[in-house]
């Protein structure tokens, strides 16, 4: 069979971005009244901000705005884990990043499973933020042996689904027919089950060490536990929700508002509380509920460098350590006051993002400088050219995650008001090593994105290397 036959691995990836949307609408209805109202602030922003509007048709982004953006999920076992990342990897996504939730209470720690180059993102930008339970984490011996028993009986992949990754592995890659039975097949990982496979007394115990243990030891896969679409305008969606009748979380997580959003800004609503059946050890079910799926939406700005990164961490941790408890309902205010003071030491504009290097940019040649390419100076710098309006540069959309908003999202949908610290050291070694893999660092990414725009503009342009 050859590769002309085979279908891409991007193209897989939309299928089953799209598949699992409709899965999940249908099994959390208010998901889709999300979606209509992002679909809606979307439209509307876009009427109210023609310099935004340009700068998202320039840039691709508008093409991938209504695209579903990511998921995520929790697995209990090293093996759980290394076989997601096959998974993954027939749909063209690595693992991108770790972060380490412990510290905020979460025991788990994580990597987000996405494309690695723009071109693939530019086809469907869709990615799973993939979380791996802590066992060790779980303070009561007899409680962890629980666990690892329950999560060593299950089985969270069909059987056609792993001969399906093997045959991928195998020939590299699959056909049509291939395609689309490895999308139906492995959606099953991540449906709902509504049967758990403890009794109540044994839920209620992993419940009590923390409402996330039992979310991903008491079922029989780790159904997904939120999908979240992509808006450009995130406070005037959490001001919409309440008349959708969706309640939003108090706080928005991540950055203040800004005219020039960086990085990553999610609300959501609270889990919903559903009925569950746990089986007792006479065989028989009994009725309760469990409470862990929520809708969550998210605003994307511009990628940040390391030094970037610093000085956001620097603001954020000067807000937390003034407002000195968690954010919640009850110090909202104080604590959006104190985040936007603080920021007012970022810079807001994207010349000055560039100039202090604070951000990662993408670099395209103008018509003006296309037209010019015979009489340019072959000796030209970036900046020159910048200048002289032959090279423009626009913000490269941030493609990843925050520990802290990862968290925070974590806590306050599972309405943990418990910030319980673990005092386990992060532990990036031992999640790689069940992982089967390393992961990738983003900043290389974006870096590397940065970069080959660059080469492109040279290219275009007849000159040799640009430097940033």
């Amino acid at each position: 069979m050859t590769a002309q036959q085979f279908v891409s691995p991007n193209e897989i990836r939309a299928r089953f971005s799209h598949a699992m949307s409709d899965m999940y609408q249908k099994e959390v209805p208010l998901y889709g009244d999300l979606l209509e109202l992002v679909a809606e602030t979307n439209r509307q922003v876009l009427r109210e901000d023609a310099a935004l509007a340009h700068q998202l048709q320039i840039t691709g982004e508008i093409e991938r705005l209504a695209m579903e953006r990511h998921g995520a999920i929790r697995v209990g076992t090293p093996a759980e884990l290394a076989t997601l990342r096959r998974l993954f990897r027939v749909m063209g996504m690595e693992p991108v990043g770790y972060y380490d939730l412990a510290v905020a209470g979460v025991p788990v720690h994580s990597t987000a499973f996405r494309a690695v180059h723009e071109d693939a993102l530019q086809i469907s930008p869709f990615r799973v933020f993939t979380s791996l339970l802590r066992l060790e984490l779980i303070e009561d011996p007899a409680l962890r042996e629980l666990a690892q028993q329950l999560l060593a009986r299950r089985r969270i992949f069909t059987e056609r689904a792993l001969e399906l990754i093997v045959l991928q592995e195998a020939q590299g890659g699959l056909d049509e027919a291939q395609a689309q039975e490895f999308v139906e097949q492995a959606l099953e990982t991540f449906r709902w089950h509504s049967r758990a496979t403890v009794s109540a007394a044994e839920y209620q115990r992993l419940h009590d060490q923390h409402r996330l243990i039992a979310d991903v030891v008491a079922f029989k896969g780790p159904h997904i536990n939120h999908l979240t679409p992509r808006t450009l305008d995130i406070d005037r969606v959490q001001r919409a929700m309440p008349g959708r009748g969706i309640t939003p979380k108090a706080v928005v997580e991540g950055p203040p508002p800004r005219r020039r959003p960086i990085l990553l800004r999610q609300t959501s609503f609270k889990a919903l509380e559903e009925s569950v059946d746990f089986i007792e050890p006479d065989g028989h079910a009994v009725a309760g509920h469990h409470t862990a799926r929520f809708g969550e939406i998210e605003q994307r700005g511009v990628a940040l460098t390391p030094k970037g990164r610093a000085l956001y961490d620097r603001l954020l941790q000067a807000t937390n350590d003034a407002l000195q408890a968690p954010p919640s309902e009850k110090n909202a205010e104080c604590y959006n006051q104190l985040l936007a003071e603080n920021f007012q030491a970022f810079p807001d504009d994207y010349a000055t993002l560039r100039d202090q290097q604070l951000a990662w940019f993408r670099y395209y040649p103008t018509e003006c400088g296309l037209a010019a390419k015979e009489s340019l100076d072959k000796h030209s710098t970036l900046e020159q050219l910048i200048a002289q309006e032959y090279i423009r540069f626009q913000p490269l959309v941030y493609e990843d995650f925050l520990p802290v908003s990862a968290a925070g999202i974590f806590q306050s949908n599972l309405g943990d008001s418990r910030h319980a610290q673990y005092n386990a050291a992060s532990s990036r070694a031992a999640f790689e090593q069940a992982l089967g893999a390393e992961v990738i660092d983003e900043l290389t990414l974006y870096q590397q994105t940065q970069q080959r725009s660059l080469e492109a503009c040279a290219q275009a342009l007849g000159l040799g290397a640009l430097a940033e």
